[in-house]
């Protein structure tokens, strides 16, 4: 006697026909899940190279350097010479910070990875304070104009929203009673992590308008494009590994729900 329909058990599913898994915390702004993203058993220093990261290292190596060579090479100044290297350090700096903390995923690495998150700010912070401390004493000693380029003005701009973004992350982390909880508190990094982003477009941007001041044209004689070049290395080294999840952006598409669903139901009722 043949068994009934009802005893029959369903034909296992297919894997090949199967919707796509529902993106994880794990999918790059650019590539598939997994392509940017500390494994378990991996050492924290590789995320300052994981994935596109080396590029932007080869960009931040290329700025510091290019900086840095050119004021060693041409006469130095008490009270200028240290403004470009304490800069650049302060941006390099920043972005090892970002780099870090990009790709952790499992609380001890993300744990680990916002103390040394938070140091390469600590030293970023301090370099770049001591880089404007020194330039506006310069400018005060010699009776100098005070934001008269874009430079000038991009970098009283950005370090502002430095700090605000420095206290804000700090609060999070550190004292989340401030904001309610620290469940409300986790709520709000995505925000400090969006707005890390775009400071990072204008620290950048800071360091392009560098290349166009009096000082780094005529005394430095630094070429546009080698700034220019570093500049478009570190975008593409840190933005494509910028993880959507951790951004509140759903990228699950709506219409696998349904087959997810019925697909875990028929499973249940094996």
């Amino acid at each position: 006697m043949a068994p009934s329909e009802t005893s029959q058990t369903p034909p296992p599913l297919s894997t090949t026909d199967a919707e796509p898994a529902v993106p994880t915390e794990s999918e790059p702004l650019l590539g598939r899940p997994g392509d940017a993203i500390q494994k378990p058993d991996a050492p924290m220093f590789l995320n300052l190279v994981l994935g596109t990261a080396w590029l932007s290292q080869v960009g931040a190596v290329l700025l510091l350097l290019t900086t840095w060579s050119a004021v060693f090479l041409h006469k130095l100044g008490a009270l200028i010479s240290p403004h470009p290297l304490l800069q650049s350090l302060g941006v390099f700096l920043l972005i090892q910070a970002i780099l870090i903390l990009q790709p952790t995923s499992t609380p001890d690495a993300k744990r680990l990875g916002q103390r040394i998150h938070a140091s390469l700010h600590l030293l970023s912070f301090l370099s770049f304070v001591s880089g404007i401390t020194i330039i506006e004493t310069n400018k005060h000693v010699n009776h100098l104009a005070h934001l008269h380029s874009l430079h000038a003005y991009l970098g009283v701009i950005t370090g502002t929203l430095l700090l605000a973004q420095y206290v804000f992350g700090i609060c999070i982390w550190a004292v989340p009673a401030v904001f309610g909880g620290e469940e409300k508190a986790k709520s709000l990094w995505k925000y400090h992590r969006y707005a890390g982003y775009v400071l990072l477009v204008l620290v950048l941007a800071t360091v392009g308008a560098a290349a166009d001041t009096d000082y780094s044209k005529g005394v430095l004689k630094i070429k546009g494009w080698t700034f220019g070049l570093g500049i478009a290395l570190v975008v593409v080294g840190v933005f494509p590994r910028v993880q959507l999840r951790k951004l509140g952006i759903n990228t699950a598409r709506k219409e696998a729900t349904p087959i997810n669903t019925a697909t875990q139901e028929a499973t249940r009722g094996v």
